[in-house]
């Protein structure tokens, strides 16, 4: 599947949430020194894309607190278009990653009532959505409130009628909604899906009813899904594209830091590559290796790689394949 080389202002727009992101080397109770940057499934993704190269644009609202200014200067930073990212008189959503003493990862979040969770189909503006190649959100974007859940299906509607392509993905989190919910907030966009980006086996367990990447792709594709790719962690991902299912195994450094984000980070580089003129397998490929390079380093954003590094590993793994 290739993105239609059509006039465009931006490759991708992303509509969703960006919190603030404190991280550590410790538990909360006892850690005296957090690291401030910033992250969100959505713009996790929009950042990967950026730093690659991409012209990406934003849809969502940025609190009104102490933090607005660092956010705008942050996104601003990495390129992104903010003329749809507008003040809401609410806070930014705030979370901590920390490391418990066995190594493992919690996270806090406080969310409620941010900012971001107040988008509605009012915000979208169809000048905006139909300037791109590809829209993009995700099941996250979906589970903040109903407002946005509604302002996701407007998006994806605007999208088809402009012959914009259009990537969701699943990104389950039942914190935030019930399975019953989510399973009806797919069924509900899937319709207006071209590219979907499940990830297995728990997931996919979940909503698709299966933990084989091969079936997930098969049953997206009887609902109509063009292209899907399963990203399967440590096993790379799977990807179903005209017909054909391609396996594409992970890159995977010498040491692992932070997995935060990395699916995301993946969806950022295939969305770059299939905007860019790369095959389908390229840029899941590419897709692969910002993911893997990502994982080295803490922080959702902090870590994503630059596009010299990315393309560097990309062009040395494929001289080997």
């Amino acid at each position: 599947m290739r993105i239609p080389d059509r006039p465009a202002d931006l490759d991708i727009i992303s509509i969703g949430e960006c919190m603030i992101e404190m991280f550590c080397e410790g538990p909360l109770a006892t850690t005296d020194t957090y690291t401030r940057t910033f992250a969100g499934d959505t713009m996790n993704m929009l950042v990967a894309a950026s730093r690659l190269g991409a012209k990406t644009g934003y849809v969502t609202h940025v609190g009104n607190d102490p933090f607005q200014e660092f956010l705008i200067e942050a996104w601003r930073s990495e390129g992104i278009d903010l003329r749809c990212a507008t003040p809401l008189d609410r806070p930014n959503g705030l979370y901590f990653i920390s490391i418990l003493p066995g190594g493992e990862r919690e996270f806090t979040y406080y969310r409620a009532g941010s900012a971001a969770s107040f988008l509605e189909p009012a915000d979208i503006d169809p000048d905006y959505i139909g300037s791109a190649k590809v829209v993009y959100a995700s099941g996250i974007t979906q589970a903040i409130s109903k407002s946005s859940r509604a302002a996701v299906l407007e998006a994806f509607r605007i999208a088809r009628e402009h012959d914009v392509v259009t990537a969701f993905d699943t990104n389950l989190r039942l914190g935030l909604w019930s399975l019953d919910d989510a399973r009806a907030a797919l069924d509900e966009i899937i319709p207006f899906v071209d590219i979907l980006l499940p990830s297995a086996p728990e997931e996919s367990a979940a909503l698709f009813g299966t933990e084989n990447a091969h079936e997930v792709i098969g049953r997206a594709r009887e609902r109509g899904v063009r292209m899907v790719a399963v990203k399967c962690g440590a096993e790379g991902a799977v990807l179903g594209v005209e017909g054909e299912i391609h396996s594409v195994p992970a890159y995977i450094p010498e040491n692992v830091s932070d997995t935060s984000g990395a699916g995301d980070v993946f969806n950022g580089g295939l969305l770059y590559g299939l905007t860019h003129g790369m095959s389908a397998v390229e840029s899941a490929r590419l897709g692969i290796v910002m993911a893997g390079l990502k994982v080295r380093g803490r922080g959702a954003t902090y870590s994503i790689p630059s596009r010299e590094e990315a393309f560097g590993v990309y062009e040395g793994l494929r001289e080997v394949m």
